[in-house]
């Protein structure tokens, strides 16, 4: 019998590789992202068009590459970061497991120019799918440029499982932010589809930050440092009123590499407890440094999970430095006997010179002016004055209630009529039904019990509101005629770069419910007018809840963007369970809801009402 175990070929091992590799245009930024930051350099530009499909170039001022090193670096597990495999508890660098490069040339055309500093002239090289169709000398400039085009060009399914542009272009956003946040030493240039997206120039980590995310950042940023002999700890959280429902701007680093990890995620927000509402998640931007003995961070394909030695001691020392950090800028209450809180000088008058106290006087100010000469001639006669006084007084009073018991006496039975009405129908008549039958009770805050004929119906409110607001908004988007309630102040809102990038999207969309938008700018809006069934305070939270819902990207055509708009909206503005709610507002909620087109489901398809019928009753108390 025939041996049925072979060797694949490498360009198909490659292929398969790319699988665990790349997933997404998104992969390929974050790998040559790396290099350029391991090649040590300074200045990197990014160029992307068409979120990627078509064309990613990184192009960089590093160290560059000779003539073999140019071409082994695409061969599998060819690497200059590690020799042994002890190696591996020592990184100091981001890749090191040299399957990238080879990974990437199988599924796609790859340009490499690169040159040395030392070298007069650099090496050329064009690759399509695994294929070396030419290797040139060239005369380029110090460092190197890849350009990775017409991704999974030979790989047709996967190609088919990309998302929207849009979805795409969030992936590569999220991407670079985390490797420029984790180098602000570095110049960084993005551009897409020959706009410019973010350019940052060299600074600190704060500015850094608020250059990335503009808006209030800088205003809501809280400084943390800890420095023990296990962990260092650098960077940022941000002030609880400035928490939101979305986990967006939320980043570990482990000594310069972006990770995601659960564990330290809950230490922080058992730092911040009792500080935030329910459901809230605070930002973050915190670094840390541990020696590469101490962790494994060779456990996850794309390296973003890590293995410490010791979790406990981070999870203690990380817990404990930002409940210091909270509370010495005074952002959580501290117990200190000792301070005296009125002697606090606020921030915005640290710079402020004291103003000298003046003195005015009013030179016409005469305090015997308003003094009545009073002379009496005896005791005798002012205390009669006295007495008339009084009796003046208590005479107006009494003249008030004069005459009111004769016109109460005047009112007779006899000259009020009463309507009569005959009681010819039964004690428990046909209309005393009907009557019964339109009230409605309310059960635990949650449920409206409305009886009818043949038993009763039992609506759960939040999903019934959520149906009626949702065709009201899906309507008003359709025909493009909402009612807006104009603000006597108009409404500044502050978003970070990449929330306002999806505003500008919807803009069109949420002036088709109701909001009216005098302006757009770089890191803010500002409304003047809101839909007619929204309170000014909750516009933000429908904000919010509207980009969380919409951070993977906005849909393409416009009959599923309203659809998300309108859901959304619709989520947030309906009332919730546990809401009380009167009797007139039972009932406008079940007829609502019973003039919808589809009253069956919430917009979630989620049951919106039950019947319960009186033989469904009788059944429960027979025996």
């Amino acid at each position: 019998m025939s041996s049925i175990i072979q060797l694949l070929p490498d360009h198909v091992a490659n292929q398969i590789a790319a699988g665990e590799v790349v997933q997404r245009p998104a992969s390929v930024v974050k790998e040559l992202l790396e290099n350029a930051v391991d090649a040590k350099a300074t200045d990197i530009k990014l160029i992307i068009k068409d979120a990627g499909k078509t064309l990613i170039q990184v192009v960089d001022n590093g160290l560059g590459m000779s003539v073999t090193d140019a071409r082994l670096c695409f061969e599998r597990h060819a690497t200059s970061k590690i020799r042994l495999a002890e190696d591996l508890f020592k990184l100091h660098t981001k890749g090191f497991r040299g399957e990238a490069l080879a990974s990437i040339a199988a599924i796609a055309h790859v340009e490499l120019k690169t040159k040395q500093e030392q070298e007069e002239l650099g090496t050329h090289i064009i690759i399509e799918g695994s294929k070396f169709l030419s290797q040139d000398v060239a005369v380029l400039p110090n460092g190197t440029s890849f350009s990775v085009k017409n991704l999974f060009f030979n790989i047709p399914a996967r190609r088919n499982f990309l998302k929207s542009d849009t979805i795409e272009f969030r992936h590569i956003v999220d991407e670079f932010q985390r490797v420029a946040l984790a180098h602000p030493n570095i110049h960084f240039a993005f551009y897409h589809n020959g706009n410019e997206v973010y350019i940052l120039p060299a600074s600190n980590s704060r500015q850094r930050i608020v250059t990335i995310f503009a808006g209030k950042t800088n205003e809501k940023l809280v400084p943390v440092q800890e420095e023990t002999d296990i962990l260092t700890i650098d960077g940022f959280v941000g002030k609880p009123e400035f928490s939101k429902k979305s986990k967006g701007e939320q980043f570990f680093f482990v000594n310069d590499r972006f990770i995601k990890s659960g564990y330290l995620h809950h230490a922080l927000m058992n730092a911040y407890e009792g500080l935030l509402k329910e459901g809230a998640q605070p930002s973050y931007f915190l670094f840390l440094n541990v020696p590469p003995n101490t962790i494994d961070i060779n456990i996850h394909p794309t390296k973003t999970e890590i293995k410490f030695d010791d979790e406990q001691a981070l999870y203690a020392i990380l817990r404990s430095s930002i409940k210091h950090s909270l509370g010495q800028f005074n952002v959580a209450p501290i117990l200190d006997f000792d301070r005296d809180a009125n002697l606090d000088t606020p921030y915005h008058y640290k710079n402020t010179e004291a103003a000298y106290p003046t003195i005015q006087v009013d030179g016409n100010y005469n305090p015997f002016a308003d003094e009545k000469p009073t002379r009496s001639h005896g005791g005798e006669k002012s205390k009669s004055r006295k007495h008339s006084y009084n009796e003046n007084v208590s005479a107006s009073w009494e003249s008030l209630y004069v005459g009111l018991k004769d016109d109460i006496d005047s009112v007779s039975e006899a000259g009020m009529q009463f309507e009569s009405e005959d009681l010819t129908a039964p004690l428990f008549g046909e209309n005393e039904i009907e009557q019964q039958s339109n009230k409605t009770y309310q059960i635990n805050r949650k449920y409206i019990v409305n009886p009818i004929k043949s038993g009763m119906v039992i609506v759960d409110q939040q999903r019934a509101h959520q149906r009626i607001l949702y065709e009201q908004f899906l309507t008003n988007m359709t025909v493009q005629h909402a009612s807006s309630q104009q603000l006597l102040f108009p409404l500044h809102l502050y978003f970070s770069t990449n929330e306002m990038e999806l505003i500008r999207e919807l803009q069109l969309a949420l002036s088709n419910t109701g909001f009216v938008f005098e302006s757009t700018n770089e890191d803010n809006i500002i409304i003047s007018g809101i839909p007619a069934n929204i309170t000014e305070s909750e516009v933000n939270a429908v904000l919010e809840q509207l980009l969380r819902d919409l951070q993977h990207g906005v849909p393409e055509n416009s009959f599923s963007q309203n659809d998300t708009i309108a859901k959304s909206m619709a989520k947030s503005l309906a009332v919730k369970n546990g809401t009380y709610l009167t009797e007139k507002e039972q009932e406008n909620l079940v007829n609502g809801l019973f003039a919808c087109k589809e009253p069956n489901v919430s917009p979630f398809q989620k049951p919106t009402f039950i019947t319960m019928h009186v033989e469904d009753l009788d059944k429960k108390f027979a025996l």
